[in-house]
């Protein structure tokens, strides 16, 4: 039989339960943390792939998971220009244009080989952007298997697409690119830049997958 003491814990309990209601509602209700933030959004989808490509064994099978969500997601025109700098306007529109179809398997096949050292790693967004001339910027914490942080900003034009990529707050991708396509224009062209993307990403895609941990 229950006692007066069970009968008064039981409407105790039932009225905290019902007071809790309209909070509990707000709380699942709420958007998440910088979802009303395009240029967060855009990033978000970025680092979703890049932990999705994290788990994948090769490269050739992270650049799959990422091809997409980079060409959606990063301004993949725009970097190439910044990457070739002010001898762009010196390349015929036609091979601009092969320039730019060859750029972006090149820089998912960059990524995923990238990511061959970040196994475990974890990405955490800041919920919200901030204005960086005509566009945002975004600031991610990557925090890697061993525990160990760095910081990486991600920098977006006007129509919330990434530009440009910085590692450590200082290292830019635009950068890093016109360094490494500065010999392959200087030798040859529009043409020797064509040739390296091309080759470079072949080389990449094919690398083999590393191999598993002996067993013990």
């Amino acid at each position: 039989m229950q006692t007066r003491r069970d009968t008064l814990r039981s409407l105790m309990i039932v009225g905290l339960l019902t007071a809790a209601l309209p909070a509990l509602a707000q709380t699942a209700a709420a958007p998440a943390a910088g979802e009303g933030d395009p240029a967060v959004a855009t990033v978000r989808r970025m680092t979703d792939a890049l932990e999705a490509a994290l788990k994948a064994g090769d490269v050739r099978a992270r650049s799959e998971i990422l091809a997409g969500p980079m060409k959606e997601n990063f301004d993949l025109p725009a970097m190439l220009r910044l990457g070739v700098g002010t001898r762009w306007k010196e390349i015929p529109a036609d091979k601009q244009e092969a320039l730019v179809a060859a750029f972006g398997p090149y820089l998912t096949a960059t990524y995923a080989t990238r990511l061959s050292a970040a196994a475990g790693s974890k990405f955490a967004i800041d919920p919200k952007s901030e204005p960086r001339g005509n566009g945002r910027i975004v600031h991610v914490t990557v925090t890697d298997s061993g525990g160990d942080t760095s910081p990486v900003d991600y920098v977006l034009n006007g129509e919330n697409r990434i530009t440009d990529v910085f590692l450590q707050g200082t290292v830019s991708e635009a950068g890093t690119l016109r360094t490494g396509f500065s010999e392959p224009l200087q030798e040859g062209g529009a043409d020797g830049l064509l040739a390296h993307l091309r080759k470079s990403t072949e080389t990449m895609l094919a690398a083999p997958a590393p191999k598993a941990p002996a067993a013990k």
